[in-house]
């Protein structure tokens, strides 16, 4: 393992998150805390409890995972895609570096941003909700696997793109949505019989109640079936990934 290599590749990715700081970690937190203050404080406070949790507290876990999700698949892509445009590409595939220490280096660095970013939206939730974590180890740990899960999504999308454009496309047009569709505002249970069987067909909806779970120890769905169904998708995503890598698709042409 090239230590030295990943740990410049995973620098060199966090240096561009500091020039970049407004548009990396205060954009976002500020459009979160706009949530808070609509929903959270102003709405939240004529809204009834949601299994024994307050709205306002009830929609952080949500909140949060909307952010770092659509955050982590933008950085992990523009990553990747940079030197896929400057031509640098090319440099890194001919070093002696393997696919795993590339992945390690850029998917990592993207992760931590959102790890980062999402325990800064989680303190500025606590300015605007009073609320407590029942699990705080197990929504730290699973917040990192969320993170590195998407990271890498979008470490795939960013080899795929062939133009700036589709790096916002798929942020902003699925998983922004299937975010907001996947029970961030509400519980399931508060669905129509029909739309609530629609609703177990978002992914999404699984990693939130997996989340809220590790906040107040409540979930419409077995924590466990998220955890399975996120350990899938990293599994899918890295194998993905390193079969870009072998292949050379998207990369040599």
């Amino acid at each position: 393992m090239n230590v030295y290599a990943i740990r410049a590749i995973y620098i060199n990715e966090l240096n561009r998150t500091w020039r970049t700081l407004y548009q990396s970690i205060a954009s976002p937190v500020i459009s979160t805390a706009l949530y808070f203050v609509v929903f959270g404080s102003a709405i939240g406070s004529r809204m009834q409890a949601i299994d024994g949790v307050s709205y306002g507290a009830f929609i952080v876990p949500g909140l949060i995972l909307l952010t770092v999700l659509t955050e982590s698949v933008s950085n992990a892509s523009f990553g990747i895609y940079l030197p896929r445009f400057l031509g640098t590409i090319y440099e890194l595939l001919s070093a002696p570096i393997s696919a795993t220490e590339v992945i390690i280096g850029f998917v990592g660095a993207a992760a931590t941003k959102s790890v980062i970013l999402g325990l800064i939206i989680f303190a500025t939730a606590r300015l605007f909700v009073p609320f407590e974590v029942v699990h705080p180890v197990l929504a730290f740990l699973y917040l990192v696997l969320l993170s590195t899960t998407f990271a890498l999504f979008g470490f795939i999308l960013g080899l795929w793109a062939d133009g700036f454009e589709k790096l916002n496309l798929i942020p902003m047009m699925v998983i922004s949505p299937l975010t907001f569709l996947g029970g961030t505002f509400y519980s399931i249970d508060m669905l129509p019989g029909v739309w609530r069987q629609i609703a177990l067909f978002n992914p999404i909806v699984y990693l939130i109640e997996g989340f809220r779970w590790t906040f107040y120890d409540i979930a419409t769905l077995a924590p466990v079936i998220s955890l399975a169904l996120t350990l899938s998708l990293l599994a899918v995503c890295f194998a993905v990934v390193v079969w870009i890598f072998r292949t050379g698709y998207r990369l040599r042409n």
